[in-house]
């Protein structure tokens, strides 16, 4: 057996745990992370495949970029119940550190002969010589001009969320409007500034 397929064998079954919880689970957080652990996967499937810039991209854009935003728009929301933060696996660090540092071995292993050199010439086509000449060269302003107009839509977003957290809500707007306001006048007490 190669460590290829080891190393498929083992993110196919990570990408489905990872899509499995995306789906099933119940807090938005756990779903997030569900989710960024299927697009990790998908990169080492890329990686296996000899698509390194995708590879690349899938981490940086989608697991990075794209990630971030989805945990920013989940923490905006926010999350309504407490989570109990008491270990419930005994040695767990333990084990996760073990399984991280078997990973790492593996993926070096997978990795010693899948990487294409490029020796001069003209660059073939998908690598990421041809792909950085091309984005950088002749689609150079729209690619600025994408990354621009996402800056702008990142800071509109958290700056709308901020102004609305500052504004009251329509329905107390609403309800002064009515005369119903909260903090009602109380009654008199008798005898005060009445009649006698």
């Amino acid at each position: 057996m190669s460590a290829e397929l080891v190393v498929f064998v083992i993110f196919a079954i990570a990408a489905l745990a990872g899509a499995i919880t995306l789906v099933a689970a119940r807090n938005p957080v756990y779903s997030a992370m569900g989710l960024l652990l299927t697009m990790f996967s998908m990169a080492v499937f890329y990686v296996l495949n000899d698509a390194h810039f995708i590879a690349a991209v899938q981490v940086i854009i989608y697991a990075g970029a794209v990630m971030t935003l989805f945990l920013f728009v989940i923490m905006l929301i926010g999350v309504d119940k407490q989570e109990d933060t008491e270990e419930q696996i005994p040695f767990h660090r333990q084990l996760v550190a073990i399984l991280g540092a078997g990973l790492l071995v593996l993926l070096f292993l997978a990795g010693q002969g899948a990487w294409v050199v490029f020796d001069g010439g003209s660059a073939p086509v998908g690598t990421i010589e041809e792909i950085s000449d091309a984005l950088f060269g002749t689609w150079m302003l729209p690619f600025q001009a994408t990354m621009l107009l996402l800056t702008i839509a990142a800071v509109g977003s958290i700056a709308l969320a901020r102004y609305e957290g500052s504004v009251a809500s329509p329905k107390a707007v609403a309800d002064d409007e009515d005369g119903d306001s909260d903090e009602s006048v109380p009654p008199a007490k008798p005898g005060v500034g009445g009649s006698l």
